[in-house]
């Protein structure tokens, strides 16, 4: 009887576990220059048949349709295929024709600008669960720059908390100076940044690590990306990437300091594989 109760089980956990072995893939780039040959490892990774599109998103931008055409244009030469651009900032987010192509694109792509912006186009949206119905059934999403911050549940906003004004970069390690906004989730469990080496960002991500210590943390330079499949990132492009995880023994001081003794620290480039937390 126990056995027969086992295998019942087995059967109705199936279709969770063959979801899961289906999900597509994730093409996060760190903004700046997109060469030809790293948009033709986001093209492959795709995986597209003959009658596949691509959406693009534009939201994060302030002039989307300019990045959109120059998108457009770069892609059209290595790839001459349908390209779409779906502004859901000046269109009916509820457009369920809209809703529906997103969902059954093969390659979606997020492009840059301003991460906040984007999701406050998108959070508690049909557009919101239709990325993720695709992500599920084995396509890919792809973004740079902010198109790469979105991908994360605890999305780093570039907000200091404990100083008002705005730098590329953070000064100081203070405690709960980072702010967070609700990203796609599509990376529940890792940090994303961006323009990572270019802007010197080490102290944020460290500041976003130390909020979450649980997590890990993903730097990724101008002209690079990573590409996700489950458990497991390959690094494309031209600079590197820094893995930064499980800080030990980490305190605040009563002046507020982060500190901690050590934690996982690594520096890849195009070819290795990392670890993460999906």
């Amino acid at each position: 009887m126990m056995r027969k109760l086992n295998l019942f089980l087995i059967f109705l956990s199936l279709p969770f576990f063959l979801q899961a072995q289906s999900k597509g893939n994730l093409f996060i780039i760190g903004g700046g220059n997109r060469s030809d040959e790293l948009m033709k490892q986001m093209l492959n990774t795709a995986g597209f048949n003959a009658k596949d599109y691509i959406v693009v998103l534009p939201m994060a931008s302030e002039i989307p349709d300019v990045g959109f055409k120059i998108f457009a244009t770069q892609i059209q030469k290595l790839d001459n295929r349908l390209i779409r651009n779906f502004n859901f900032s000046k269109h009916d987010v509820n457009d369920q024709e809209w809703i529906d192509s997103l969902a059954s694109a093969k390659l979606i792509y997020i492009l840059g600008g301003d991460q906040s912006r984007f999701m406050k186009s998108v959070l508690n949206t049909p557009v919101y669960a239709a990325i993720h119905k695709a992500y599920k059934n084995g396509s890919t999403i792809a973004g740079t720059s902010a198109g790469a911050a979105v991908m994360s549940t605890f999305m780093i906003t570039g907000t200091q908390l404990l100083d008002t004004v705005y730098r590329e970069t953070f000064n100081k390690l203070w405690d709960k100076n980072i702010a967070f906004a609700e990203g796609l989730g599509l990376l529940q469990n890792t940090l994303i940044d961006q323009h990572f080496l270019k802007r010197n960002r080490y102290n944020r991500l460290i500041s976003a690590l130390a909020a979450h210590p649980d997590l890990v943390g993903v730097g990724i330079d101008e002209g690079t990306a990573i590409i996700v499949h489950g458990k497991k990132a390959t690094v494309a492009g031209d600079s590197q990437v820094i893995r930064i995880a499980a800080p030990k023994n980490l305190k605040k001081t009563d002046r507020r300091l982060i500190k901690f003794t050590q934690a996982e620290f690594g520096i890849f480039t195009s070819g290795d594989v990392i670890d993460i937390k999906p």
